[in-house]
């Protein structure tokens, strides 16, 4: 069993907890009306856009989303949202020490950490940090806080529905598919870009993800028998029955997003095992990048 394995089974708890910290949480976030973005980069940043979108969709304010090493200069904003699980990313610091932002949040599982220093508050995830190198529950829970702030009773339906995501049998065999391709509409595109991320750097499959209306300009070309089309949200039935003719697989779980995302979770484990690798710690990738000073000044 390994460790990924057991982070993943911890998340419907986390989750529920989350909710709770999401009432400690109010005064330091976004407020309904403030001009916000979030930042963050990999995981944290598909975490970002999921929140970014979910925030605009309840009409709580404009929320822009970047990459950190993206964040354009002297961009004015109320509340800056920095995400990080290490507190060490570089760039992420970089757009806390640099951003015009009124005032800078950082949620991490690491307070004392470059990026503790620079925000101007921090919100404490120590709770969901990991020892393995890919992130799982950290991303998902630090989704709960924020979702919460939106929805708290989505956060605890979806907690649910991710016990029953830890206990279903996948819906395909992992190892014979040849390729992926997540979709999802919304905030739920951010979870596709997770998704697929995990299968690639976990597991080594070929996995991409896309909005659900952009897969068919020309991306569904791609979709054929062996494969799997992985939808994290209902799909409009035109688009459902033409992914069906390409003879490519649909999944379609019938899950909340973020429950379908544990789901494929576990389809990354499923996969990586039957590759013979080790989900812990996969091959090139470190807990966190840390830039030298060089490569800051490329960015600066």
């Amino acid at each position: 069993m390994s460790i990924t394995s057991d982070e993943i089974t911890t998340q419907p708890a986390l989750w529920r907890q989350a909710v709770s910290l999401a009432s400690a949480a109010a005064d330091v976030l976004p407020a309904a009306g403030e001009r916000a973005c979030v930042v963050g980069c990999g995981t944290s940043l598909f975490i970002a856009q999921a929140y970014a979108s979910l925030r605009e969709g309840a009409g709580l304010g404009e929320t822009d989303v970047y990459a950190a090493s993206e964040l354009p200069e002297g961009r004015d904003y109320d509340v800056l949202v920095a995400i990080t699980r290490s507190g060490t990313t570089s760039e992420v610091t970089r757009a806390l020490q640099r951003t015009a932002a009124k005032r800078t949040v950082a949620i991490t599982a690491v307070l004392d950490s470059p990026v503790g220093a620079a925000a101007g508050e921090t919100i404490d995830l120590a709770v969901a940090d990991e020892t393995s190198v890919v992130q799982t529950r950290f991303a998902t829970t630090a989704l709960a806080l924020l979702r919460a702030q939106v929805d708290p009773d989505a956060v605890l339906a979806a907690a649910d529905d991710a016990e029953r995501a830890l206990s279903l049998a996948l819906p395909v065999d992992a190892g014979a598919v040849e390729q992926w391709s997540f979709l999802g509409l919304g905030w739920t595109v951010g979870l596709a870009h997770e998704a697929a991320l995990k299968l690639r750097e976990a597991a080594q499959a070929w996995a991409e993800s896309y909005n659900a209306f952009e897969y068919r300009h020309g991306p569904i070309s791609i979709a054929a028998p062996g494969r799997v089309v992985w939808a994290l949200s209902a799909l409009d039935v035109p688009i459902a029955e033409q992914i069906r003719a390409t003879g490519a697989t649909l999944v379609v779980p019938g899950l909340d997003p973020m429950a379908s995302l544990v789901l494929a979770q576990r389809a990354m484990l499923a996969i990586a095992e039957a590759r013979g690798l080790n989900p812990d710690t996969p091959r090139n990738l470190t807990r966190s990048v840390v830039l030298s000073q060089e490569e800051l000044e490329v960015l600066t």
